[in-house]
């Protein structure tokens, strides 16, 4: 694929410091390609083994996750996207929420929105989330239709 045949990138973006580079570089491609950008944060499904946890007490829990998760999600698609209107690139901003698998998000949104290329860091927030979930810049290298820059 040639870079003038990008016509629309996909950034993923969980508020650590490799997914602002990765939105900065995202941003500069849209720009310099005159690209849509679609700038995408997951919600993940978190994922509870503990039998002594009532349902009740799970129904709250998860109501009180996805509700800071949201107000989370919001913060870091609404920076990015300031910088892509300050530069006049065409943006549309997607929080996947109730996701059991980042990478499946990720990948199917790529899909269904016919993007070309798939920008997102090296590194999310956290390295035990990354012990835990395994590593999503690798499973979206391994699993996407499109091109995939990680960026360090």
């Amino acid at each position: 694929m040639k870079t003038d045949d990008f016509k629309r990138i996909l950034v993923a973006v969980d508020g650590s410091d490799d997914a602002t580079k990765a939105a900065k570089t995202a941003v500069n491609l849209s720009k310099k390609f005159g690209t849509e950008l679609i700038v995408c944060h997951v919600i993940p499904t978190p994922i509870y083994s503990s039998p002594e946890v009532g349902a009740a007490h799970m129904v709250n829990a998860l109501s009180g996750y996805f509700e800071a998760a949201r107000t989370d999600a919001k913060k870091i698609v609404d920076q990015v996207a300031r910088l892509v209107d300050s530069n006049g690139i065409k943006v549309m901003c997607v929080t996947q929420e109730n996701a059991f698998s980042v990478v499946e998000a990720l990948v199917s949104l790529a899909e269904k929105r016919n993007v070309d290329l798939i920008v997102m860091g090296t590194r999310g927030q956290s390295g035990f989330k990354k012990l835990l979930m395994g590593s999503v810049s690798s499973g979206v290298v391994t699993h996407a239709h499109c091109s995939v820059l990680v960026v360090r």
